[in-house]
């Protein structure tokens, strides 16, 4: 049983609330909390509050599934973007790290995972649905699947595949790349950027 060999309870109660973070270790905890206690009451609140906010006012993009901070998100919304071709990934995590690669202009589809059995992750789990929806409607002219070159993202894209084969749509995954086993955030923007441009008909990787 872990016995507080803090001074304080409330030292202890924030460094145990740190410590719930993903990576986040104690010392590490306690590190922070401390950095926290060095600054000015201003600034500790203003991040609480930013955390607060981020928590009961974040919305999730009805047309594309990203973190938005409306209805549809900034992505979504811009008449500069190129609306007929979809950029299908797993998390926001992949939007920021395509958009900073500056190399795609279309929009986004954002699943909230990929297919993992081991995982209890089913298609019913995911945004598959609303990609549909957005599909059936005809203005889209090419999917580009984005997700990680792992075995659950490829058995993803091979579900995606079949469920929208149906419609008159292209079907495109990034070229390889990015390395088998990647995950698209920890790619390098050169590389991520250039297995987008150098995207190749999804037919051609079954």
């Amino acid at each position: 049983m872990y016995v507080n060999k803090f001074s304080s309870k409330l030292l202890d109660n924030a460094v145990n609330e740190f410590a719930k973070l993903p990576g986040i270790g104690r010392k590490t905890a306690l590190r922070l909390v401390l950095y926290l206690l060095r600054q000015d009451v201003e600034q500790v609140n203003m991040f609480g509050e930013a955390i607060i906010k981020l928590r009961n006012e974040v919305k999730h993009c009805k047309q594309c599934n990203n973190i938005s901070d409306n209805d549809i998100c900034e992505i979504c919304s811009k008449p500069s973007r190129d609306h007929s071709l979809i950029c299908v990934v797993e998390s926001i995590k992949d939007v920021i790290a395509i958009e900073n690669t500056n190399q795609y202009n279309g929009i986004y589809h954002v699943l909230g995972g990929i297919i993992s059995p081991m995982d209890g992750i089913g298609p019913n789990d995911l945004k598959i649905d609303l990609l549909e929806q957005n599909v059936a409607k005809g203005d889209v002219k090419e999917l580009i699947f984005a997700l990680s070159t792992t075995m659950e993202g490829d058995t993803t894209n091979f579900f995606l595949y079949k469920k929208l084969n149906k419609y008159n749509v292209v079907m495109s995954t990034i070229a390889r790349g990015v390395s088998i086993g990647d995950e698209l955030e920890y790619t390098d923007e050169l590389t991520l950027g250039r297995s987008i441009v150098n995207r190749t008909p999804f037919e051609s990787s079954i």
